[in-house]
């Protein structure tokens, strides 16, 4: 049997209840729950919370993840028949719920994009990020997510501990699989998916002060292709903004549901 570290999977970070929404997290491309377990214990009162795990190993393509993660969810969804479902995509974890809503249409009932990275094969950076670091050595490429945590985070909005935390799970992607992870990136076109049936609800959230993504633009762009898509602008939030003490997920939910 495979280690715990080596399968795709859905983790729970909220004790598993059918009486709330199910809640599922697709995380960015450090592929962890990380940023997604500051914000479970406000959530974990109105949803069911899960989180993607994506082993620092896969290398698979849009359409086989895509696939693959549709599966788990129908698992989940067949353990609590009728419970509506939310899928929470940030940056790289927007891409893939984009893919799955194309894919798959009835597959949730919200849809939240959270700084999603729809627009990485506009950025010319991207794939030449991803060819020098698969040639990088181990260490130099740990040396080179120094600078990449300062266009990740607004640093003053997030406290060393998280800054600290965020370093190390991206160091553990490691340079080849953050190459193929960025690669993905660099070819995925949101042009390219059919999505005929959106789902009832659409909320995009934006970062004012992204660094590494034009967020702001992309959130703009994605409501000219979901006309009836809820843009929340954070002007101060940098790209990681779930990390920010100032960021409450739930309440924002709540907010608009008013």
């Amino acid at each position: 049997m495979a280690s715990n570290s080596n399968y795709l999977r859905l983790t729970n970070l909220t004790q598993a209840t059918s009486s709330r929404p199910l809640f599922v997290f697709l995380p960015g491309m450090d592929g962890t729950c990380f940023s997604s377990q500051s914000q479970a214990v406000g959530l974990g009162s109105s949803f069911d919370v899960r989180g993607l795990f994506i082993p620092p190993c896969d290398r698979s393509g849009w359409s086989e993840l895509t696939e693959e993660v549709a599966t788990l969810i129908r698992l989940e969804q067949s353990l609590h028949p009728g419970q509506a479902t939310i899928i929470c995509g940030e940056s790289f974890g927007g891409c893939l719920a984009l893919s799955l809503v194309s894919r798959f249409p009835d597959l949730c009932n919200q849809l939240i994009l959270v700084n999603p990275a729809s627009s990485a094969s506009q950025q010319p950076w991207i794939s030449s990020f991803a060819f020098l670091a698969e040639l990088l050595p181990a260490t130099f490429y740990k040396l080179s997510t120094f600078s990449l945590l300062d266009l990740l985070i607004a640093s003053h909005r997030v406290r060393k501990p998280m800054r600290q935390k965020l370093l190390s799970v991206m160091q553990a992607v490691g340079p080849q699989n953050a190459a193929w992870r960025l690669s993905l990136l660099s070819k995925f076109d949101v042009d390219d998916f059919v999505i005929d049936r959106p789902p009832q609800s659409i909320l995009i959230l934006a970062s004012g002060a992204d660094r590494l993504l034009p967020s702001k633009r992309e959130a703009s762009r994605l409501s000219q292709r979901f006309p009836r898509a809820t843009t929340v602008l954070l002007p101060e939030s940098g790209h990681a903004c779930l990390l920010e003490d100032e960021i409450d997920l739930s309440a924002i939910l709540k907010g608009l549901d008013r």
